[in-house]
């Protein structure tokens, strides 16, 4: 694993990590936001392009406020309200999001800096990032240890196994923000990407993007992606879900029939060819179609403009400390959470 300085971010060293990810593939790391900057990946005809929206600099990071490639926590997308009670007790949490609680708050998980190590993986070099999270820490109760663990596949795609252990009942719901354009990132929209969620359900929200407690059916719905479909087939039709969203940006429930990996999500670019698959334990997948890039200027002097990315977040439903019928988030003192991502690429 090639390891490099990459400036300085409150006064500390920033460092850059490639790991190589097999058939042709690597990923660069930082330790700012445990983030993944770039993942270079061939198209069907070998010729090889970095995949994923970023900055060129760790500056960008630190002043980034569209979460670009970085894990988000210690609670991922929304809590409504920003406040939940846990144990009897309520707790307060930043509203960064309107009135309510987004991504772990503005000194969540993705401000921060990790510890690195390079560890032994399954298949080669692996990236172990850690964080300690204190007690209320942006609101949240217990000390918190996190880490999370990049690893290659072997065969092109990027592991990514999430831990955590805390010292009293808490609630724990980590994921990566990365945005992806499979033709290159600052290579246009991504509206003809045709995509494919392995989900019958979804779980609606109301016009603050907090979910409504309801778990509905795709089907005869504009959120239908049981089959791929372009991106941009349906995102501007009359549904009162995209005209919340501005476009997708919601939790879809992943079709399982039981624990472990399970693919979630098939992305593939009919120009380059490449294909991006998703695979995961978690329950959730957020789709968001980048309706709120505006001309943010990244890479290479990229601009990325609306629409000109997309996430496919891994995660426990939005909100789910309000709504006991969702896949509970609580990390009990003591247990261990573990949830495992796999981001698979292959061409056409």
């Amino acid at each position: 694993m090639e390891r490099q300085a990459w400036g300085t971010a409150y006064g500390r060293q920033v460092e850059l990590f490639t790991l190589d990810l097999g058939a042709g593939s690597k990923a660069v790391l930082t330790n700012f936001g445990a983030a993944l900057v770039s993942l270079f990946a061939p198209d069907s005809r070998g010729k090889v392009e970095d995949v994923v929206l970023g900055y060129d600099s760790v500056q960008g990071y630190v002043n980034c406020t569209k979460y670009f490639g970085v894990v988000v926590g210690r609670y991922a997308n929304r809590i409504g309200g920003a406040q939940f009670t846990l144990d009897g007790q309520v707790y307060e949490l930043a509203a960064n999001d309107g009135r309510n609680h987004l991504h772990g708050g503005p000194g969540g998980f993705a401000k921060r800096l990790w510890e690195a190590e390079e560890i032994a993986g399954e298949t080669g070099p692996a990236l172990k990032l850690s964080y300690f999270s204190p007690h209320l820490e942006e609101g949240y109760p217990g000390n918190l240890q996190v880490e999370v663990v990049y690893s290659s596949t072997g065969t092109g795609g990027l592991r990514l196994d999430y831990y955590a252990s805390c010292d009293r009942n808490t609630i724990v719901n980590l994921t990566n923000h990365a945005y992806f354009n499979l033709c290159g990132q600052g290579k246009g929209l991504i509206l003809d990407h045709e995509l494919e969620l392995c989900a019958d359900f979804f779980t609606p929200t109301d016009a603050e993007s907090i979910p409504t407690g309801e778990i509905l059916k795709v089907e005869g719905t504009p959120l239908d992606f049981r089959t791929k479909t372009p991106i941009g087939a349906r995102i501007e039709a009359d549904h009162e879900q995209l005209r919340f969203g501005k476009g997708y940006d919601h939790n879809w429930v992943i079709r399982r029939q039981g624990p472990g990996l399970v693919k979630a999500a098939r992305v593939e670019d009919p120009v380059s060819g490449r294909v991006l698959e998703v695979l995961t334990t978690k329950p959730g997948i957020q789709f968001y179609s980048g309706n709120y890039l505006d001309g943010v200027k990244g890479k290479g002097g990229a601009v990325y403009e609306r629409r000109s990315g997309f996430c496919l977040e891994t995660q426990f439903f939005p909100d789910s400390p309000h709504f006991a019928h969702f896949t509970c988030p609580v990390l009990k003192a003591g247990e261990r959470y573990h949830y495992t991502t796999v981001f698979q690429f292959s061409s056409k």
